[in-house]
């Protein structure tokens, strides 16, 4: 029965493959069953594949058997439709389009599986690009709030100063009319005069007007802190609602870049390996000499081939001697003196009706 199934997997002819010999079925039977096994490594590469896309494990194990059922076909395809020749240069012209078939069917089936064969390497990978478009995002999004956030700060250091030069205004008055009281500076006159008082009461305008100016300017720097609290806040959400789509950064086309970062030989001979599997059955038919099945198969072809060709010239045959009989048929009855009076006949009774007709309606229009 298994023996039975891979044969079909090759796809031969069950009734010429039965006639032949032990050593000739065989040799299909390990054709086809390079066949359906390299459907099987496709299925499994598939599901793989996809699960990556779809992250469902039944979605992504449904659409894999429907790929691994599309290789089967071709490779079936490919390995039914070679056949054996005297040439060996018309066996290899005839192949080298499935050879180019094969080879892509090949990268497409190994590709996932090395994504999986190397997986914590690409994680690895994975992650540190991830980790660099953390920082790069956070960069970007900085970008669009530091410029304000400095800006703000540049006029809270503005208000700041404000406070500070009246600060310093206030304590010269004050230094001013202290000294005037002692008698060290101004008049140099101690106690309590004239000129002090003018001073005390300068430096108590400019007192009144710190205290005004710090009640105004903290409102205003406090005003300009929630501000860039605010902006702070939203830069925190933006990063935050762009870090799962960087998260998320591990899809198929990302993994095969990042298999791309791995050392390239190791993957490329898990290619060379799938291809050898996947061109083997054509490799195998290329090399092997005409065997038992080949000169069976060649002598069926030839006799269909054979019988059509003859069915083709009996049916021309039987078209040209119709068309001699008719033309012979149609002289003869040309010199029939009798059919040519009946015709006669009729064709003057119908000029009668056609004048009759004509007639009436000329005497409706008068």
């Amino acid at each position: 029965m298994l023996k039975n199934f891979f044969l079909t997997c090759s796809g031969v002819d069950k009734n010429l493959i039965n006639e032949c010999s032990n050593g000739e079925q065989n040799k299909y039977v390990g054709i086809g069953a390079t066949v359906f096994f390299t459907a099987i490594m496709a299925t499994i590469a598939g599901s793989y594949a996809l699960y990556t896309v779809f992250d469902n494990l039944y979605s992504a194990i449904f659409f894999g058997l429907i790929w691994g059922l599309l290789i089967f076909n071709l490779d079936r395809f490919i390995v039914s439709t070679i056949k054996k020749t005297d040439s060996k240069w018309k066996e290899f012209a005839q192949a080298t389009p499935r050879i180019i078939l094969a080879i892509i069917i090949a990268t497409v089936i190994s590709k996932p599986l090395e994504l999986k064969l190397f997986e914590k390497e690409i994680n690895q990978v994975l992650l540190t690009e991830k980790n660099q478009m953390t920082l790069d995002n956070k960069s970007q999004i900085a970008q669009q709030f530091t410029p304000e956030i400095d800006k703000i700060n540049a006029e809270i250091e503005v208000l700041q100063q404000e406070i500070i030069s009246k600060e310093n205004e206030t304590n010269n008055l004050y230094e001013i009319y202290i000294s005037e009281a002692e008698g060290t500076t101004g008049t140099k006159k101690l106690g309590k005069g004239p000129v002090y008082k003018e001073k005390r009461a300068k430096h108590d305008a400019s007192l009144l007007a710190l205290k005004e100016l710090k009640k105004e300017n903290s409102a205003k720097i406090e005003q300009k802190e929630n501000a860039i609290s605010t902006l702070i806040d939203n830069q925190k959400l933006a990063e935050t609602k762009s870090q799962p789509i960087i998260s998320n950064f591990d899809g198929l086309m990302a993994r095969i870049n990042a298999l791309g970062e791995l050392p390239f030989f190791t993957s490329f001979f898990i290619f060379l390996l799938f291809l050898a599997i996947e061109t083997s059955p054509i490799i195998a038919k290329l090399l092997a000499p005409k065997g038992e099945y080949d000169f069976k198969l060649e002598e069926k072809l030839s006799a269909v081939k054979t019988w059509a060709t003859q069915q083709m010239q009996q049916r021309e045959k039987m078209l040209n001697a119709d068309i001699t009989i008719d033309n012979k048929v149609y002289k003869d009855i040309t010199a029939d003196e009798e059919l040519y009076n009946y015709k006669q006949k009729m064709a003057r009774e119908l000029m009668k009706l056609q004048a009759d007709s004509f007639y009436k309606k000329q005497q409706k229009m008068l």
